[in-house]
């Protein structure tokens, strides 16, 4: 019996752990050299994690300890296929999910962090190759690219690129698209491509997220360790704001009339929570009813805002939210299962989770949540059997 017990099961978020050396095969010598190494100049802790993970390959004993239940096993980069392809193909086997959303990890630091724009668009480039790459193997991996806003033309050549290498979602900045609305029109190209290619847009936790503002840090106390107590991820008031920009970026998306202009625009919002979703929507409605009487833009809409949410949006849950609550209250259609595999975040048995939460809901409700959700949102028929 697999993890997915029978039943079909597609998960909107997981993850590579890359390796150092990752980016490299799609990096000329001068944009390496550019930019920003991957983990840092020195080794530390993650190059050991990395040995580790590596010297389990040829030891029989370490390997079947690796993949005896995974999903409940090591985290992070010393996870069963962490970042080795054919090992996460194993781990599929295992789980029996029928497809996986994989995003990145840290491979997109050093780009982010180029001060020049073909800095910033080489080293995006070289992340999507390599997500591309992972995933290629495997039909079931679904990679996740990345692309800047910031610089429309650019955006759009980056768009192509990234889905001629076979890449299936475009995750954008949860913030704005450089010094404009990610409504604005110069970006149409881009959404107008996602649309006829049947391409989602993601929104994950990363670039745009907004985090507690650093006064608020200064509040006489030493600064708690973060969940795994390395220094480095979210804290308590970090984890309280991740729906702030999802909900702003969204509400650009509706005001400005993306998603009138392009019906057929898809995408998922995931790693931001989802409890905050249901409550947001009956905002959204009560704004334009309020603001409708006197907004031209709001008046010349022929849907209300959050009709063009649940047309387009599908948000994933955190393992430890109520699940069964927020699908009874906002409606089976707007949420999807999310392992966050191998990310600790997700916990060692997120469907058991999910699933206590859900004793109430009708069979329809639980395969929306499993399996439809998912496929609307990626543009795919029913394609797996249990």
């Amino acid at each position: 019996m697999t993890y997915a017990a029978g039943r079909i099961v597609f998960d909107a978020d997981s993850h590579v752990m890359e390796t150092r050396e990752w980016l490299d095969p799609f990096l000329d010598a001068d944009l390496k050299s550019r930019l920003r190494p991957l983990y840092g100049r020195e080794p530390g802790r993650i190059d050991k994690l990395l040995e580790q993970a590596k010297a389990r390959k040829g030891d029989a004993e370490a390997e079947a300890k690796a993949f005896d239940n995974p999903i409940a096993g090591p985290k992070g980069w010393t996870a069963a296929g962490a970042f080795d392809a054919q090992e996460r193909s194993r781990v599929l086997e295992l789980f029996g999910f029928s497809g996986q959303l994989v995003f990145g990890t840290s491979s997109l630091a050093p780009a982010l962090a180029a001060k020049d724009e073909g800095v910033l668009y080489g080293g995006i480039r070289a992340h999507n190759e390599a997500m591309a790459a992972f995933c290629r193997q495997d039909k079931r991996l679904y990679g996740v690219a990345f692309v800047a806003l910031d610089n429309p033309a650019r955006a759009l050549g980056e768009v192509d690129a990234a889905l001629k290498a076979g890449n299936r979602a475009i995750m954008v900045s949860a913030g704005p698209a450089g010094e404009r609305s990610p409504g604005h029109p110069d970006l149409d190209p881009v959404w107008a491509r996602l649309s006829e290619t049947g391409t989602p847009f993601m929104l994950h936790i990363g670039p745009g997220t907004k985090t507690q503002p650093l006064p608020f840090r200064n509040n006489g106390r030493p600064r708690a360790p973060d969940l795994h107590g390395g220094g480095e991820n979210l804290r308590f008031a970090d984890y309280i704001m991740l729906s702030f920009a999802p909900q702003v970026w969204l509400t650009a998306m509706v005001y400005d009339g993306v998603f009138e202009r392009f019906p057929a625009l898809r995408g998922g919002i995931i790693e931001a929570g989802a409890g905050w979703a249901p409550e947001f929507l009956r905002e959204l409605d009560l704004g334009f009813k309020s603001f409708g009487r006197t907004d031209p833009y709001l008046k010349a809409m022929p849907m209300k805002p959050s009709e063009y949410i649940r047309r387009a949006v599908k948000f994933t849950p955190f393992p430890g939210e109520d699940a069964g609550r927020m699908i009874s209250d906002g409606g089976a259609e707007l949420f999807m299962f999310s392992s966050d595999y191998p990310h600790p975040e997700g916990t060692n048995d997120p469907k058991g989770r999910f699933e206590r939460t859900m004793q109430s809901l009708g069979e329809d409700a639980k395969d929306r949540f499993y399996r439809r959700n998912f496929e609307e949102m990626m543009g795919i028929g029913h394609m797996a059997s249990a």
